[in-house]
């Protein structure tokens, strides 16, 4: 039996050029008229035809993203609103984590099943890539329910509570501060640990901190924290993009702060508090071997490499406490804990707690954006021995 024959649509002509062509009009899946011309009826038919399914399969995927094409969007929408840092590791999440094994479903496919399996491999890794991972998933999700791309959110009702617990940050203790801050006073890390320690400023604030924003000649000396660094490519970016909006903040800064600050002013050749030696805010490499100061000088096991004739060759060195370096005798191993720059504004925190401050008060002064967050965190005992607690308890139930 013969094929039936297409009928052609009856198509108007042009000429152009001195040639006429067959034309028709056809309309994107943006709602824009496109233009088709063609020399014959059947080649503008196929290629009518061949826009209708494109535009019809544009439009299905408008509505029926995969997960990987909404995560990209989703990534997009959220760059607006976030610091950099946040969007990378983000981005190295989703990527590894969601893409990896749901990248090809699509929206509207994925389950609360698939999104337990996608949780599984994490689950022997840290509790806060954990949670992250599952804040991740319900917010991509809520906000494809939000636009209608699917009926419900199918990470809505699973657990944030898995990983392995890191393990729990304790504040430097008054005498550990202590021992710190004689083993690296007059070293260049000195100011960057003051600022951690008394006014308990982030990384990226401290590093970015410029003398127009330290105010010490007031009644009240403070510091103004308005800028943030990072580091591309190993170059320093300095921007008024925070971490939160509540990291715009005053901070008061103690008298000991204030004056090693005003030391530091006058030797400055530079707007930063913290700069290389050309007055430069300081690259990631830089700021690497600003904190060297204070690893070198601690009594843990550290390694460092060395090149031998052009290979890496790894050195380990195993100080002993109140003993000093082999090839440098200036530098004695002291610092006998362990000591992150977080760790010093976890200090901070934790004293202020300790001292009693409010905690609406500590979530101001830290840059949190709620108070829960603050609690949660930090508010931890920072002596547990009843030595220590004895003057507390008799103080509470004094007459």
């Amino acid at each position: 039996m013969a094929k039936k024959k297409t009928k052609l649509p009856d198509y108007k002509t042009v000429v152009r050029s001195g040639i006429e062509y067959y034309r028709t009009r056809v309309t994107n899946a943006d709602g824009k008229a496109a233009v088709l011309y063609a020399l014959t009826k059947e080649d503008l038919y196929r290629k009518e035809m061949e826009a209708r399914f494109e535009r019809e399969e544009e439009l299905f995927r408008r509505e029926n993203p995969t997960v990987r094409e909404y995560c990209e969007k989703w990534l997009n929408i959220r760059s607006a609103t976030i610091s950099n840092a946040t969007l990378k590791e983000y981005e190295l999440i989703i990527r590894n984590y969601i893409v990896e094994l749901l990248g090809d479903m699509y929206l509207s496919e994925v389950t609360a099943d698939d999104i337990r399996i996608a949780l599984v491999p994490v689950s022997k890794k840290s509790a806060s890539l954990y949670a992250t991972l599952n804040m991740l998933f319900k917010c991509i999700f809520y906000n494809a329910e939000r636009n209608e791309l699917i009926d419900r959110n199918p990470a809505a009702g699973i657990s944030a509570k898995g990983g392995i617990p890191a393990k729990e940050k304790t504040a430097l203790t008054d005498d550990q501060v202590q021992t710190l801050l004689d083993a690296i006073r007059g070293l260049r890390p000195y100011e960057f640990i003051m600022i951690g320690l008394y006014a308990g400023l982030r990384r990226e604030e401290i590093l970015a901190l410029q003398w127009d924003c330290v105010f010490l000649d007031e009644k009240v000396p403070y510091i103004s924290v308005r800028r943030a660094w990072r580091s591309e490519h190993n170059r320093p970016v300095i921007s008024g993009i925070l971490k939160t909006p509540a990291a715009r903040r005053d901070v008061p800064i103690p008298e000991c702060l204030a004056d090693c600050l005003r030391r530091a002013k006058e030797k400055s050749i530079s707007e930063y508090v913290i700069a290389d030696s050309k007055g430069q805010p300081l690259s990631e490499s830089q700021y690497r071997r600003l904190w060297n100061y204070v690893t070198v000088r601690s009594t843990k096991e550290h390694v460092y490499y060395k090149y031998v004739n052009g290979q890496p060759v790894r050195y380990t060195v195993t100080p002993t406490e109140l003993g000093y370096q082999r090839n440098n005798p200036n530098i004695a191993y002291t610092i006998d804990f362990k000591v992150t720059p977080h760790l010093l504004r976890h200090t901070y925190i934790t004293n202020l707690l300790y001292a009693g401050v409010d905690p609406k008060t500590v979530q101001y002064l830290a840059g949190h954006e709620n108070s829960k967050t603050t609690m949660d965190i930090y508010a931890k005992v920072k002596y547990n021995k009843p030595e220590q607690l004895l003057g507390v308890v008799n103080e509470a139930f004094s007459q």
